[in-house]
């Protein structure tokens, strides 16, 4: 087997690792006795404490605040073909234990030790998404890997448009990496049957991560008059009409939604129950307030607004104000189910919002549940930042 340059950590740097995590920052490596800097992007490494006991085997981007990326703990294993097949082949059992039909995120990342990918299956065709250099370079081995675990793959696109892309000096494009992609794809989730726009779609081109979260609105939405906020494609909004809700009406700034909502109300034969409006959500809401709009159930399911450390005094203020906003529309004794996908506000933090709102709104809730992402976006133990996901279901006193 060929040897690897090596990366040494400073002394003590070595306790998250040695604890599971699998990401190494650029001020943890002693580059007085291992320059990061002639390393090109995508490298793999070894990974070797301060008195050099090896770690793992990862790949390396000097470029990237995050340098190196674990992916193995076996100095032999590389980034090969049948290294691919091994970890694609294990990520299938879980999803074919979890799931009858051909429907779910085969691939969440670190979580199924394939840090940096993500793939989504819907049926035959596959979205890929590769958020770093190392995978970059696999993308080829990838493709050949899945198509081996996965003969029947008609299509793969590329998705590889995700913003992270750029802090690890990559091109952003989105192209076909096996057979044609169609522009859209067939989906079904909760028994409901959804068309999403493959190529111009969001991330790539649906979200399974709130399956189970929306398979919790047949206890609420039934004979309601329901708000579907952040609307996208209609996921929320469409299996609560189906489920028995009287009237939805979709919410979100995207062009999108207004053309795909009601081709997917007409596919499950709730059109006559949807209405789409296609406005700003802090705008709308206000609107719909200012119309003495009133509604039994009220969904915010918005994008994150915590994207990075940063930005979390005036994410935080986001979430509050956007539940401060629903709330005064909400009726007495009204649900309100409200989400956050920002892996940088903890669970308490979510909830500490939502009771602010509710003051701010001189509003009582009673917390009635709390939600998770779906087994398919599974959450490695060591890393905290794949558990990103939080739902709330409140009653409005």
């Amino acid at each position: 087997m060929n040897t690897l340059p090596i990366l040494r950590l400073k002394k003590n740097e070595d306790r998250r690792l040695r604890a599971g995590h699998v990401w190494i920052y650029s001020n943890e490596i002693d580059t007085s006795v291992t320059p990061i800097k002639s390393l090109q992007p995508g490298t793999e490494v070894f990974i070797e404490s301060h008195d050099k006991k090896l770690l793992g085997i990862a790949y390396a981007n000097p470029k990237s605040l995050i340098t190196a990326r674990l992916f193995s703990h076996n100095r032999n294993d590389r980034l090969d073909l049948n290294f691919f097949i091994t970890k694609i082949k294990s990520a299938l059992v879980l999803r074919e234990r979890l799931y009858t039909k051909p429907f779910y995120r085969l691939v969440f990342g670190e979580s199924d030790a394939l840090p940096g990918v993500v793939i989504d299956r819907f049926d035959t065709v596959f979205a890929i998404q590769i958020n770093t250099a190392g995978m970059e370079l696999k993308k080829e081995i990838l493709i050949d890997a899945l198509r081996n675990v996965i003969p029947e793959i008609t299509a793969i696109l590329f998705r590889n448009d995700s913003s992270s892309r750029q802090y690890e000096g990559l091109e952003s494009y989105i192209a076909a990496g096996f057979g044609e992609p169609p522009e859209e794809i067939d989906i079904e989730e909760n028994d409901t049957l959804f068309k999403a726009p493959l190529w111009t779609g969001q991330k790539t081109g649906w979200f399974y991560d709130h399956r189970l979260n929306r398979s919790r609105l047949k206890e609420y939405v039934k004979e309601q008059r329901v708000l579907d906020v952040f609307s996208y494609l209609g996921a929320w909004g469409i299996q609560a009409a189906k489920i028995g809700a009287k009237e939805v009406v979709c919410l979100d700034s995207s062009a999108l939604s207004s053309t795909w909502i009601p081709k997917n109300a007409t596919l499950n034969h709730v059109e006559n129950k949807i209405s789409v409006i296609t406005e700003d959500a802090f705008e709308g809401l206000k609107k719909l307030a200012l119309a003495n709009e009133i509604f039994s159930v009220i969904i915010l399911d918005p994008p994150a607004f915590i994207k990075k450390q940063k930005d979390m005094k005036e994410g935080l203020l986001a979430y509050q104000r956007i539940n401060e906003l629903a709330l005064k529309l909400l009726s007495p004794n009204g649900i309100l189910i409200s989400c956050s996908c920002s892996m940088h506000m903890n669970d308490d933090e979510f909830l500490q919002t939502i009771r602010k709102a509710s003051l701010k709104s001189h509003t009582q809730l009673q917390i009635l549940e709390r939600g998770h992402q779906a087994p398919d976006h599974p959450v490695h133990i060591a890393i905290p930042e794949t558990n990103y996901l939080k739902m709330i279901i409140a009653r409005k006193d």
